[in-house]
């Protein structure tokens, strides 16, 4: 699908596996790369499921977060799930849940040094242990992710600050402004 729209992508539109989103930065330039993407669609013979197509929304759920005028936010549904997640019990436990969060690692800040003591655990040889301080970081977690903060577009006519982190066991970093 790439090659369908190679020449719109990050102009018009994105495109991820089998899924894709048109823009513009006002109805009518909507509008206008709408209906481009459509004609590209009709000349390779490209059928859209018209029953999961949404046209014209000024936000929605793309990839597992909400998408709005207003920035990125996590998808409340998903966290809902996740904070409702009694504590993992199995190594295979603590696997799905840390999956699960560290999809929205970007919302949670130092979200390795939170998570430490639960992947500790993951470790070779060691034996499985959820201890309070497991609990601790599993609770902080999924509050953390019910209070997420709306990540926005950078203004890119304002300075930015490179804020970086590391310890024995984790390197992070963030662009901010």
């Amino acid at each position: 699908m790439m090659d369908i729209f190679l020449d719109m992508i990050e102009k018009t539109m994105e495109v991820f596996m089998d899924d894709f989103s048109v823009f513009g930065n006002s109805f009518g330039n909507c509008l206008s790369h709408l209906d481009k993407m459509l004609k590209r669609c009709e000349d390779t013979n490209l059928c859209l499921n018209w029953e999961e197509s949404h046209f014209m929304v000024k936000e929605g759920i793309v990839l597992g977060h909400k998408i709005s005028k207003n920035g990125i936010e996590v998808d409340k549904d998903k966290v809902d799930v996740i904070a409702k997640l009694p504590h993992p019990t199995t190594i295979k436990g603590i696997r799905i849940f840390l999956g699960h969060t560290g999809f929205y690692r970007r919302f949670i800040q130092d979200f390795l040094k939170i998570a430490r003591p639960m992947t500790r655990l993951l470790e070779k040889d060691t034996l499985f242990f959820f201890s309070k301080e497991c609990i601790e970081a599993f609770q902080t977690l999924k509050k953390i992710l019910t209070e997420a903060p709306i990540l926005v577009s950078p203004d890119w006519d304002l300075p930015f600050e490179l804020m970086c982190d590391a310890s024995s066991f984790a390197i992070g970093s963030v662009l901010g402004q």
